[in-house]
């Protein structure tokens, strides 16, 4: 069974769990795209309401992690300030010993939840192509492809899903 642990990203666990996420990604980044680049997130931005970061155990076993944080970015002239809350999920990552299991997706699940929670309305996200597996994921998760919403370097692809 999953269970979570709200947490600091400055936590040992969460700072241990996101090192091997950034040292995975920095492994097998496709070269053609050059060098990934590793940024921590600002602890600041993952604190409720603004924002959470998760710890995902599979019975007592540390499986993974994720966070969400309130994203403010410029509306579109079709969308009104009053209603659009958008969320971010950044950081979604399962250890390779739990993948396969459906930790990624109960994570995914509770990050929305906790969006909900904070009042969201929609929620966005950034990947890169190569994660097919997380691609799969976000799209059997009602994600939709949309436009670039921000320039990280590390993406190639962008998701939205109204909650």
């Amino acid at each position: 069974m999953v269970s979570f642990a709200d947490v600091s990203v400055t936590d040992a666990t969460a700072h241990r769990m996101l090192a091997e996420y950034f040292a995975e990604r920095a492994a097998t980044f496709p070269a053609a795209q050059g060098a990934y680049r590793t940024t921590f997130p600002d602890p600041g931005q993952f604190v409720a309401p603004n924002g959470v970061f998760l710890l995902a155990y599979d019975d007592d076993d540390e499986a993974g992690c994720g966070g969400i944080r309130e994203l403010r970015v410029p509306l579109t002239e079709s969308e009104d300030a009053a209603t659009v809350v958008r969320y971010e999920v950044k950081h979604l990552w399962v250890a390779p010993a739990h993948r396969g299991q459906g930790i990624g997706r109960a994570i995914l699940a509770e990050l929305e939840h906790r969006a909900r929670g904070f009042g969201a309305t929609e929620v966005v996200l950034d990947t890169n192509a190569s994660l097919e597996a997380a691609g799969g994921l976000y799209r059997s998760h009602g994600y939709q492809n949309i436009q670039p919403y921000n320039d990280n370097p590390n993406a190639t692809d962008w998701f939205r899903k109204v909650l």
